[in-house]
């Protein structure tokens, strides 16, 4: 495995982390079976780091790590979240010590504030949230005060400028690299990155025909280049993968301690073939937002992204998958009334209600 400092934490993190939000399920619970032999081989791989957040699968994930520290607690670097933003001292406290009793640690490696965006930053951790922590950490509850992040480059570099938080988790990965310059901004501050999702949420898990096209020589798959792609930006400390199966665990660790950087070469060529895929799903939808809110709750931008990734990607069955799944919330093209409140909105002049009924079909078809 290879290893590199997590910013101002000084530790050594194995460039792969094991994200336990995607562990194996038996009913509403994770099936300890295949879970703990997978974290296991993990650590026995040389992973040294895990991420863990209250809320992940239902509860059951901090208990689940919990199980799989025994024995191992001195050599793992153990991260969560706490979620909690309603300024209520009583639920961050309680969040707090239900994250250590369920881990069954005496205290918490790498504390995150859990999705933290600008406004939430300055409305509740600057002036509230920030007192907790450090009084968290005063009494050796927690070792270092991180945040998990999702909003803009903007936003991430003020964040960064507070010198509040020792290290970030974010979002970065071949098909979303909005955030870089921003990533670059943090290391050169000091700060310990951390990508969540580096092969997109389990989107770039599966081959495509489309993505296998841009496959530098020697690397076989298509998750394979996810991972090394994050890996190779030098800005970046830790890649977590939500690895829910052994295959992938194998796959992974045996990527990260093996396969080294992709060259300035290879990276060119993979960035202007991604750049020629762009624009023609910015022909599409460019998901400028303009037409929202529709009055129905369709999230426009989300199914047409969705689509795309099918359609231009070739990533049918993640897209489908996806789209399936937002389904559950009223948010997909079927919910849409025709109202053509949209039309008027968009720049691109899109025939919105025409091109959601295509997507729909597409995305729903067997």
């Amino acid at each position: 495995m290879q290893y590199r400092t997590l910013g101002r934490t000084g530790y050594k993190v194995s460039q792969l982390g094991y994200g336990a939000m995607r562990l194996p399920m038996k009913g509403d619970l994770i099936d300890r079976d295949l879970a703990i032999p997978m974290i296991h081989r993990a650590f026995e791989a040389g992973v040294n780091y895990i991420d863990s957040a209250v809320g992940y699968s239902n509860g059951d994930s901090q208990v689940v790590v919990g199980e799989a520290l025994k024995g191992w607690r001195d050599k793992i670097v153990v991260s969560t979240k706490n979620h909690c933003y309603d300024n209520d001292e009583a639920a961050w406290w309680k969040n707090l010590e239900d994250s250590l009793k369920r881990l069954q640690v005496e205290y918490i490696d790498i504390y995150n504030t859990h999705g933290v965006n600008w406004k939430s930053y300055t409305d509740c951790v600057a002036p509230h949230i920030s007192k907790f922590m450090k009084k968290a950490k005063d009494q050796k509850l927690i070792r270092h005060i991180c945040t998990s992040f999702h909003d803009s480059n903007d936003a991430l570099r003020k964040i960064v400028d507070t010198e509040f938080y020792e290290s970030v988790t974010l979002q970065y990965n071949l098909l979303d690299r909005q955030l870089e310059d921003a990533i670059q901004y943090a290391h050169e501050k000091g700060m310990g990155v951390t990508v969540m999702g580096p092969v997109g949420g389990g989107r770039l898990g599966v081959d495509s025909d489309v993505l296998k096209a841009i496959l530098p020589a020697g690397v076989r798959r298509v998750p394979e280049l996810a991972l090394r792609f994050v890996l190779s930006n030098p800005n970046i400390s830790i890649a977590l993968s939500g690895m829910s199966t052994m295959s992938q665990v194998e796959e992974n660790t045996k990527t990260a301690a093996e396969a080294g950087p992709l060259s300035a070469a290879e990276l060119k060529a993979i960035g202007e073939h991604l750049e020629k895929l762009k624009k023609a799903a910015d022909l599409y939808c460019s998901g400028c937002g303009y037409c929202k809110p529709c009055p129905n709750g369709v999230d426009i931008p989300l199914v047409f992204r969705t689509y795309n990734e099918a359609r231009v990607y070739g990533m049918w069955e993640a897209a489908k998958g996806s789209y399936e799944w937002h389904r559950t919330e009223k948010k997909t093209a079927e919910f849409c009334q025709e109202c053509n409140e949209c039309l008027e909105k968009c720049p691109q002049k899109i025939p919105i209600p025409d091109r959601l009924k295509e997507a729909h079909a597409a995305l729903t078809a067997k």
